[in-house]
């Protein structure tokens, strides 16, 4: 997968396209992430003897085939190519060609 934790992401289908956030977790097995703010969910919370019972609103995961990579200084979704420099492995925004990491 070419997003990776704390990406900056931008939603490119689905209901919350146009949105982008911070990358929280990522899912390779699944093929998913999970995005700040972004596929709110409503979760009940069962009551328990230490927890009281709450509604609690959670970031679902979205397929990373609905997201790309924001670069932050452009402000401009890109996509994610891998060069090699010096010997070790990069990745670089291919609209403008510049290293990412």
């Amino acid at each position: 997968m070419k997003i990776k934790k704390n990406d900056t992401v931008m939603v490119i289908s689905g209901k919350e396209k146009g949105k982008h956030g911070k990358v929280l977790k990522v899912y390779p097995a699944k093929q998913t992430v999970i995005v700040e703010g972004v596929n709110m969910q409503t979760k009940h919370q069962k009551q328990t003897r230490k927890v009281r019972a709450e509604i609690k609103h959670q970031e679902g995961p979205l397929h990373v085939s609905n997201v790309m990579y924001y670069d932050t200084r452009d402000k401009t979704a890109t996509r994610v190519g891998y060069t090699f420099e010096d010997g070790v492995k990069v990745r670089y925004s291919k609209k403008t060609g510049s290293p990412i990491d």
